[in-house]
């Protein structure tokens, strides 16, 4: 089910993507690949976002994260500390709450941020895992409403 909600994400975020632009957000740290998508909660199937508690709607986005350890074979994902804030142009500023979800040996973390139409939301995302890892991660995502 998780695999589904990733490649759903996944599939979501690369039709966000400008033409020509990278569809893989990652940002390396040591043994540590951090992948990263924010997306509008209206690619989620009805389905799958009641399934995991998301609120669909056309003002609520998706920021999912995962961390994995490639020093391991099969680079594993591992369980990490995150909180972060998100806040748009005119610095109004929202805690995100994630929210971690566990498959199998998938961890996924996932939390919502309402947005307005043609919105640039800019993430600034505190990450741990143990004594390994401890980075911030900060990227932003324009949303429209569908």
């Amino acid at each position: 089910m998780i695999q589904r909600l990733f490649l759903t994400l996944l599939c979501g975020a690369m039709l966000l993507m400008p033409w020509g632009s990278q569809a893989e957000q990652k940002q390396s740290v040591g043994n540590y690949d951090i992948h990263y998508m924010a997306l509008g909660s209206t690619f989620l199937t009805p389905n799958i976002a009641r399934s995991y508690g998301i609120e669909r709607s056309r003002y609520t986005g998706i920021v999912n994260v995962v961390v994995l350890d490639v020093s391991q074979t099969g680079s594993p994902a591992v369980p990490v500390e995150i909180s972060g804030i998100a806040n748009n142009l005119l610095d109004a500023r929202i805690n995100l709450n994630f929210r971690e979800i566990r498959e199998g040996k998938s961890i996924y973390y996932i939390a919502e941020v309402p947005y307005r139409d043609d919105q640039e939301i800019n993430f600034h995302l505190a990450i741990r895992h143990s004594n390994k890892l401890n980075t911030s991660l900060k990227f932003k995502q324009k949303f429209y409403v569908d």
